[in-house]
């Protein structure tokens, strides 16, 4: 019985996006570590600095 693997739906940004970890407990990923936290700043709200008022928290 073959189990044929489906790709999870991801954002169309991050299409191809593979995360990996290894033996070692390294994670590896095929896309640079600055655009994944770019394309997470830019997608997701953190919930821990949503209220802060010492901050300038604008969306690009």
């Amino acid at each position: 019985m073959s189990k044929k693997k489906e790709k999870a739906k991801v954002h169309e940004d991050l299409d191809g996006f593979e995360l990996k970890v290894n033996s070692f407990g390294e994670i590896k990923s095929n896309l640079p570590i600055d655009e994944l936290n770019k394309f997470l700043n830019k997608n997701v709200e953190d919930k821990k600095l949503k209220d802060r008022d010492d901050l300038d928290l604008k969306k690009d």
